[in-house]
């Protein structure tokens, strides 16, 4: 079993240590006796979307995201084609953003985005730095993490049902985050998949079934990671009085 992730814009779209969500991912699928190959992808690159299996982009400064976003503007054909085929996709902190169809920035330009999802976003003069408990149907515990945005984003098929704490696409506690099919987005920042062991267990099982491979009965668990989420749950539910 070969898999290739595509890490995009590692070294501007990693404000928070998004790496380690890629070192995670890779922890894990190792584990399971998959060969996986890390390919990056810098603003003077083109991206090879054809060979990619998942696809990764995380957090930036406002600025850094928009040269993000111009600089995959011109491959959003291929990225959508590799969509099609099957790869899976996570976009992380205002990552999520470039998903939609514009960005309205603080001094009111329009920035065209890729236009895979029919969400737009609008960046705000709030910023809400804070922790979070979002909740799934697509798997029963709740996600722990933190996020640092200053937008709205209005009409997105959302990851996450409810939070019980954080302010989610367009409301406090509202529902937060972009689904569709084999794409995934969240403000969440940072390596929100070591602080979620239940979340890389659903991306890998989605990426076994994406490669029809046959999925394991019992996924790896890394030392104290789930021990880890347990303290971090028990903090915050302690803070919303759950």
């Amino acid at each position: 079993m070969e898999l290739t992730i595509l890490h995009l814009y590692p070294d501007c779209m990693s404000l928070y240590g998004e790496y380690g969500n890629i070192a995670v991912l890779r922890r894990h699928l190792e584990a399971l006796g998959v060969s996986v190959t890390v390919e990056t992808a810098l603003f003077e690159d083109k991206p090879d979307f054809e060979s990619a299996d998942f696809i990764y982009m995380g957090a930036g400064t406002e600025r850094t995201q928009k040269a993000a976003l111009q600089a995959l503007l011109p491959h959003k054909e291929a990225l959508r084609a590799a969509i099609d085929r099957g790869a899976a996709v996570l976009f992380t902190g205002n990552a999520m953003e470039t998903l939609g169809i514009s960005i309205v920035d603080a001094q009111g330009k329009s920035w065209p985005c890729l236009g895979l999802a029919d969400f737009s976003t609008v960046e705000t003069d709030r910023r809400t730095p804070e922790d979070v408990v979002a909740h799934t149907s697509l798997w029963d515990s709740p996600v722990v993490g933190f996020m640092n945005k200053c937008s709205v984003t209005e009409d997105a098929a959302p990851l996450f049902g409810r939070l019980s704490l954080g302010f989610g696409n367009e409301e406090e506690k509202g529902p937060e985050g972009y689904l569709s099919g084999n794409v995934f987005a969240t403000h969440l920042t940072g390596p929100v998949l070591v602080k979620n062991p239940d979340f890389t267990d659903f991306l890998i099982r989605r990426i076994f079934e994406l490669k029809s491979w046959e999925v394991p009965e019992t996924l790896p668990v890394l030392p104290y990671e789930r021990e880890a989420y347990e303290v971090t749950l028990k903090e915050l539910t302690a803070r919303i009085g759950g």
